[in-house]
């Protein structure tokens, strides 16, 4: 659910105008976006800056502490070939395979663990979604 109907409109213009490209990350980030949708509990936020990112936050109810439990960017610094980096806080997530780039106070002033994806790789993609799942299931607690 979005916390605003503006929000949704905003993500909805952004998918219709997107043409995707080989990397394939405007099927990941609407895979991720389902995903997202279909967690119980989980409002979502969406934030446009054209020519800088479009940011897609999810929360759960249960979050008193934390704004969010997943940052999902589209970097728009080239149009033509956008990318993911989808950021978690570092104490939210395994990333067993290391995987990811630590990024101290990364994610709203505390340490984070983002993944970037930038190519078409079926295998970082599923484990990126397995990564937004195990952040879930900790906001939820």
């Amino acid at each position: 659910m979005f916390t605003d109907n503006s929000h949704s409109k905003e993500l909805d213009a952004l998918l219709e105008g997107w043409t995707e490209s080989e990397a394939k990350t405007k099927a990941a980030f609407a895979n991720y976006k389902d995903l997202l949708l279909s967690f119980e509990g989980t409002s979502l936020s969406f934030k446009g800056r054209p020519g800088v990112s479009f940011s897609l936050r999810a929360k759960h109810d249960k979050q008193t502490e934390r704004e969010l439990f997943v940052l999902v960017d589209v970097v728009d610094d080239d149009p033509e070939d956008r990318w993911l980096s989808v950021c978690f806080y570092a104490d939210m997530i395994n990333d067993a395979d290391e995987l990811g780039d630590w990024v101290p106070a990364g994610l709203m002033g505390e340490d984070a663990c983002c993944f970037n994806l930038d190519e078409d790789d079926a295998a970082m993609r599923a484990y990126i979604k397995d990564r937004i799942t195990d952040a879930y299931n900790n906001a939820k607690k």
